[in-house]
């Protein structure tokens, strides 16, 4: 919307100037355009209209942008006034989480779809045959090359989309990339719910997985930049952010397996509308989304936007009520020199402007001591390990998984969708303890316990095929196993790989930092979709065997490589990857001995960056 500032006083009868801030024009905006307003002032105006100085003494180099003389009525997140604090976040959580709800969703959907049978008749990838009232239709696939296919062309679509967004989202500001992500998925998902061959469909998968490229690059970092330090893993005071949103995400999962289930019982369970709705019905929360959001103070103040910025730190760290009100100066002050840090990071990136475009993100190429390099390293092989500790198999093929237990169709199709449900309440896991316990030790201990369950499951199909006499007891141990993987698997590994992307780069690349994280996650899941039919068809439960064993293998690689990031600010970040060795332990030496200097000097963060370029030209002389 316009928000509108008064002109000087001999034109206020007859125009305003608008300042764009979300796009749109109020009614009570003027269309005219009024002269330009200055960049900066040292005096206030007489109208009272504009602030007199940006109150931190780094930020005199910063464009002044000033606020509406109504912004008592609008703020610059598009929020009435009655929101902050707690009911702000729970605002902001509630767009994040109609994103995370869909992102879930439209993963769960070709599980569904893919039980079909007039799906697997229009795409030509096998037969069914009925199998009395208790089963129903039941499909055979003969071809699993190209029904993974179908699957994983999703990805390429994904990885495109996030190569697009990380740039956009940097340029042009998040909730504007994140329009335009949904774009994207209402033409892909419309293309989908008509496709009647499978080339038509295999387009459609890739227009759609760009739409979700875009959001899944930007939405964690919209979310985690408005969340505070302590608060961006958990449920906190604020309230819930990344690890709550992934909640929402399983429960996208949830719906689209039990609305495919319900719907395989319409008719005699071959009808298009068995997987016609449930691609048509990710159009909805699509179509909601864009109606909310808000405007970032870090990107905000990147653009030059500060008094903005500072209003929408107020709010966030503000307590709830309709004005801002004495009892919050504590407050405000925290939000002020929180400003003053992300001011200060930000001068400190100009001076590595060089690196904010991918090719030079990817082989570091003029991000000195920041070390670009290896932080996008390790957001690509995060993401890629999530997707081969074994989840990938589970949320698309679970059914397969229960009928290699010995399940007939019915009881596999039940099972893998209260393996969804159990997988959703153990998201919960996560919302409260990912700070408190870390990012580290939640990856650990979740690679031990997921290893087991995998190898114990895939061992006890094998049991069964060899003692079909003891079908009950060997069947039900399977199935116990896969549902303790993934009830693990959602405490754990499910949201940290998409946390930890999101809190280890500078503001000026973050967005595309993120959109490496979602390349690794579209390479991870692109690969196992199309392999999983496949490796199930040719060795059947030894797939589970593999994935089981790369789990124990996750934990070395994390702790000789993935520093902590819990509890600590994102500026912070820069000092702990300023260290030149890309071990944990010399990370963390190298970020104490800053952190001390910092503190002893009384110095920012941007100082601090000085002293470590100073350091490493004293040691390249």
């Amino acid at each position: 919307m316009f928000f509108s500032q008064p002109a000087s006083s001999d034109r206020e009868s007859k125009q305003e100037t608008p300042v764009l801030l979300f796009g749109l024009c109020t009614h009570d905006a003027i269309p005219s355009r009024g002269p330009r307003l200055p960049r900066s002032t040292t005096k206030p105006r007489a109208n009272g209209g504009v602030p007199s100085q940006l109150f931190h003494p780094s930020f005199s180099s910063f464009p002044n942008v000033y606020l509406a003389q109504n912004k008592h009525k609008r703020d610059a997140m598009g929020i009435g006034d009655s929101l902050s604090g707690r009911k702000l976040y729970r605002w902001i959580n509630f767009s994040a989480g109609l994103a995370i709800f869909f992102f879930g969703y439209d993963q769960g959907m070709m599980g569904g779809v893919n039980t079909s049978p007039d799906y697997v008749r229009v795409m030509g990838l096998g037969t069914s045959t009925y199998e009395g009232p208790s089963q129903g239709y039941v499909v055979t696939i003969t071809e699993p090359t190209r029904q993974g296919g179908i699957v994983s062309i999703y990805y390429l679509g994904t990885l495109i989309g996030c190569v697009i967004a990380g740039s956009l989202g940097d340029k042009i500001g998040r909730l504007k990339t994140m329009w335009i992500g949904c774009l994207w998925v209402l033409l892909g998902a419309s293309l989908q719910c008509s496709a009647q061959n499978l080339a038509w469909m295999l387009c459609a998968r890739v227009i759609n997985g760009i739409g979700t490229g875009f959001l899944n690059a930007v939405v964690p970092v919209w979310s985690a930049e408005v969340a505070t330090h302590t608060s961006r893993g958990n449920l906190s005071i604020p309230g819930a952010f990344i690890s709550l949103e992934f909640t929402l995400n399983i429960f996208g999962v949830v719906i689209a397996y039990w609305l495919e289930f319900g719907l395989g019982f319409v008719g005699d369970g071959r009808s298009q509308v068995r997987w016609r709705f449930p691609i048509a019905f990710q159009i909805i929360p699509t179509i909601i989304f864009p109606s909310f959001g808000c405007r970032i103070p870090r990107y905000l103040a990147k653009i030059g936007r500060v008094d903005e910025a500072r209003q929408v730190l107020r709010r966030l760290r503000t307590k709830d009520g309709s004005q801002l009100s004495a009892q919050d100066e504590k407050l405000h002050h925290i939000a002020d020199t929180e400003l003053g840090d992300i001011m200060q990071v930000l001068q400190l990136e100009r001076k590595h402007a060089k690196m904010n475009n991918y090719w030079n993100m990817f082989w570091g190429i003029g991000s000195g001591d920041l070390h670009i390099a290896r932080r996008v390293q390790l957001s690509i092989w995060l993401q890629i390990i999530q997707e081969w500790v074994g989840i990938a198999a589970i949320t698309v093929y679970a059914p397969t998984i229960f009928a290699e237990a010995g399940y007939d169709a019915r009881k596999s199709q039940w099972l893998s969708g209260l393996n969804d449900v159990t997988y959703m309440i153990a998201t919960l896991w996560n919302v409260f303890l990912i700070d408190k316990w870390g990012r580290r030790i939640g990856l650990w201990w979740g690679a031990v316990g997921q290893g087991i369950a995998l190898i114990l499951a895939g061992a006890f199909t094998r049991l069964l095929k060899d003692h079909p006499d003891k079908a009950a007891q060997y069947g039900g141990a399977a199935a116990f196993f896969v549902f303790l993987y993934t009830a693990i698997f959602g405490g754990t590994w499910l949201a940290i790989p998409w946390v930890y992307p999101t809190e280890i780069y500078p503001l000026e690349v973050r967005a595309k930092g993120n959109a490496w994280g979602v390349v690794g996650w579209s390479i991870g899941n692109g690969w196992l979709t199309l392999l999983n039919p496949i490796m199930f068809n040719r060795i059947g439960e030894n797939t589970l065997h593999i994935f089981g064993a790369i789990n124990f293998l996750t934990i070395p690689m994390v702790w000789a490589f993935y520093p902590e990031t819990a509890n600590r600010t994102l500026e912070e970040m820069d000092l702990l990857f300023a260290s030149k060795s890309p071990f944990v332990w010399d990370e963390e030496k190298n970020f104490r001995r800053l952190k001390a200097e910092m503190e002893a000097g009384g110095k920012g963060i941007q100082d601090v960056g000085e002293i470590v370029e100073g350091v490493e030209q004293s040691e390249k002389v």
